[in-house]
């Protein structure tokens, strides 16, 4: 049935681009199918055409009555614009969904056509390489049919879950800006390493490679990551000293207050958006 389905990103951003990747890379909707949309940067579509070889287009050219799936991808600021920009052309039985963090689907749905069918989704970059973690929630209107087809089409790009609306931003916190936090780590891991002479390329691979092992740990033995540490750390040894230092500088705290900040900023960007649209509600 996918592979059937038309699909438009609007919106062609590093998010797009990472999805487009895994989708055209797992082959379940022709690359012909997937259109990709912004209003005027005609390079970077062109630069999407050339490396995915899908179709791009600036807005004033897309047909959207043409299209089954609709992918919000702009920048959160600019959705209230693109939303009224789309929604004359939509039709009741088209699926939009939306990447856009802090934006919820009763913001959608106060925006778009009655009854229109709207998901909110959060994946991350790994979305590029077909290793996403994506969390999906569906809006009032939303049928059974076109969640499972929302599962279908993101499971190309990773693994999804389904979680209520309202732990959508925490989800943001740990999973949508996580691959940054590993990124962070990695950065100060290889500076350090390579101070001490160690050859930069390999320094990345090892470390990368500990990471990914690290993570497999977890995901295939029935062990939680306090009994994995406690089992790899001996007392007085090297890696007790390392932990050590980690908590002396805050390191705990540190990740914590990461996730805690990132998805206060996803609450943050809804409540300014369904401000805004309270004023100018009560304005007219």
């Amino acid at each position: 049935m996918l592979h059937e389905k038309t699909i438009a990103f609007i919106g062609a951003g590093s998010m797009a681009e990472a999805m487009i990747s895994g989708i055209v890379a797992a082959g379940k909707v022709p690359s012909n199918q997937i259109f990709v949309t912004n209003r005027s940067n005609t390079a970077r579509l062109q630069q999407l055409e050339e490396n995915y070889y899908i179709k791009g287009l600036t807005s004033k050219h897309l047909n959207l009555q043409n299209i089954d799936i609709i992918v919000l991808a702009m920048k959160p600021k600019d959705a209230e614009v693109a939303l009224q920009s789309i929604k004359d052309s939509l039709q009741p039985n088209q699926l939009v969904l939306s990447v856009l963090a802090g934006i919820t689907t009763t913001y959608m749905e106060q925006h778009l056509p009655a009854g229109q069918q709207v998901i909110r989704v959060m994946p991350n970059t790994s979305s590029m390489i077909g290793e996403s973690a994506t969390a999906i929630s569906a809006g009032s209107s939303t049928t059974t049919e076109n969640m499972l087809l929302a599962k279908d089409l993101l499971e190309s790009i990773g693994e999804v879950y389904e979680i209520p609306e309202d732990q959508m931003d925490v989800f943001t916190g740990v999973a949508g800006s996580g691959p940054a936090y590993i990124y962070y780590l990695m950065e100060h891991m290889e500076a350090t390493v390579k101070k001490a002479g160690l050859q930069e390329k390999v320094t990345r691979e090892i470390i990368a490679q500990t990471i990914v092992g690290a993570a497999k740990m977890i995901q295939q033995q029935n062990e939680t990551p306090t009994t994995l540490r406690e089992n790899v750390t001996s007392p007085n040894g090297t890696t007790a000293a390392g932990l050590a230092a980690l908590e002396k500088n805050g390191a705990g705290k540190a990740i914590s207050q990461a996730i805690k900040h990132a998805a206060k900023r996803s609450q943050e960007i809804s409540s300014q958006l369904e401000g805004t649209t309270e004023k100018k509600v009560q304005a007219v």
